[in-house]
């Protein structure tokens, strides 16, 4: 067997990608704003203005590729999951070109407000769009074993399986867990825990933990909760993993957290971790309506061909109204009428019951009838492409759904609720949401609460864009479509 590959190799590599990448579309989008806004045959001719403007357009492109850099967009620990990514890119950005329109403003020069228009989204927009490609590339490499960080876990029994579970469950994340070492554990090494990976051994003394490090040739080592180690040895084992350039995480007891809501206080010379409390008010409350506003009305204006030939086809093709409302449960447990166009036969409702109960699903929280007979043959291509939900766009304008949320459900449904699942109810439903574009229906119960939860109680703006872009995907893909 040969030696694994080391982190080093995939993250010099992929860094490379992203230079070449990040250079490669900077560049397109600034000499496509020059070319746009003044033609690349203003320069042949020697016209002053046009010349300086080329010469402009080559040292933004410079430091927009710098700033990139500066911005720490390329870091591998951000890479392969999660928004930051996207964050950090469009932060560079927007600091670069609002220090342009501020230098221009106060020394009053006459920058072209059409080129700065054209190369800011242009390059943003395919900042982005290239990003996701690598990453999509990244995370098939990831899903096959490969440019991942090889880890070893060193905690409690539980924490450590859980640990490992929810790393091997998202490789996209790139930590790959080989072994786990239990300090103190009792018991058989190989039935201490329900771990999918080998378990090292129990030994609790600093060389015994370092002798099993170099053994398994780790990339990064994380200490899960409950680990039976004195702190001095902690902070040994620290200062003999930096010297060896292996990473140290370390994974607190606390699970479904974001990072924005996570802050370290340095105390006593201890890394206290302050977990601020998550709300939807004031300013994010503002943003998130007025992206609503903005991106539904949008979508309203672009797809009214759309929304005019599939209400025919449902006015034509059975008989019925054109529209079916449901009464939904809402924001703090208030009530709404739903729009869906009809994919259903008339008085549909009425048989539900005797369809729950002939499935044996009757007094379960997710009423889903399996090969409903009540669809119609239009309604199960709109439904396969979830095409019936667009009317939900007028809920969103009216202010009583959002694009994104947890998905509305009915009041029956929401009787079957505990404590925890009342806390879906604490932002406005959503026409998607994170555990639709997670599994959509085919995820259990269980499942969705826990993703919406994490929706509830982790907003981002930044995040609600991330799942629309998932959505299209899982759209189109019609991955558990309802």
């Amino acid at each position: 067997m040969g030696t694994p590959q080391r982190s080093i190799d995939w993250q010099r590599r992929y860094r490379r990608y992203l230079v070449l990448v990040d250079a490669g579309v900077v560049s397109w989008a600034v000499a496509g704003a020059f070319g746009v806004r003044f033609g690349f045959s203003n320069i042949n001719n020697g016209q002053v203005r046009d010349v300086d403007y080329a010469v402009f357009s080559s040292i933004l492109a410079l430091v927009w590729w710098l700033m990139l850099g500066i911005w720490s967009s390329r870091e591998p620990k951000i890479l392969g999951s999660g928004s930051e990514e996207y964050r950090r890119v469009i932060a560079a950005s927007a600091w670069l070109f609002g220090f342009v329109a501020v230098v221009s403003y106060a020394l009053r020069i006459d920058t072209a407000r059409g080129f700065v228009g054209l190369a800011f989204p242009a390059g943003v927009v395919g900042l982005l769009i290239a990003r996701w490609l690598v990453r999509q590339h990244l995370a098939l490499e990831r899903s096959r074993g490969h440019s991942a960080s090889r880890v070893l876990i060193i905690g409690g029994p539980h924490s450590a399986a859980h640990l490992a579970r929810s790393l091997l469950s998202a490789p996209a994340a790139g930590y790959l867990p080989v072994a786990a070492h239990l300090p103190g554990a009792i018991g058989d090494r190989h039935s201490l825990a329900d771990l999918a990976i080998p378990v090292t051994g129990t030994q609790t003394d600093f060389e015994s933990i370092l002798s099993k490090i170099i053994a398994t040739n780790v990339d990064a080592v994380a200490i899960s909760a409950g680990v039976n180690m004195h702190p001095h040895d902690l902070r040994k084992l620290g200062w003999e993993l930096a010297a060896r350039n292996t990473g140290m995480i370390l994974a607190p007891a606390l699970t479904d957290i974001a990072g924005p809501r996570i802050h370290t206080q340095p105390v006593a010379g201890l890394p206290l971790i302050h977990v601020s409390t998550p709300k939807l008010t004031g300013g994010k409350k503002v943003a998130k309506r007025a992206f609503d506003l903005a991106f539904a009305g949008l979508l309203c204006a672009v797809l009214s061909p759309v929304f005019v030939g599939l209400a025919l086809l449902v006015k034509f093709s059975s008989p019925g109204p054109i529209f079916y409302e449901q009464e939904r449960i809402g924001l703090r447990g208030t009530t709404f009428r739903m729009l869906k166009f009809r994919s259903m036969r008339v008085n549909a409702d009425a048989e539900l019951g005797a369809l729950l109960q002939a499935q044996g699903s009757a007094g379960t929280p997710l009423f889903k009838v399996d090969n409903d007979p009540r669809v119609t043959r239009l309604g199960r291509i709109l439904r396969k492409y979830s095409l019936d939900e667009l009317p939900q766009l007028l809920n969103v304008l009216s202010g009583s759904m959002s694009l994104v949320g947890p998905r509305p459900q009915r009041e029956g449904e929401v009787a079957l609720y505990d404590d925890a699942a009342h806390r879906r109810l604490y932002v406005s439903p959503g026409m998607s949401g994170l555990w639709q574009v997670s599994g959509r229906s085919n995820l259990t119960w269980e499942e969705s609460i826990r993703l919406d939860l994490y929706y509830v109680e982790n907003w981002s703006l930044m995040g609600d864009v991330v799942i629309l872009f998932k959505t299209f995907k899982a759209v189109f893909a019609s991955t558990g479509a309802v």
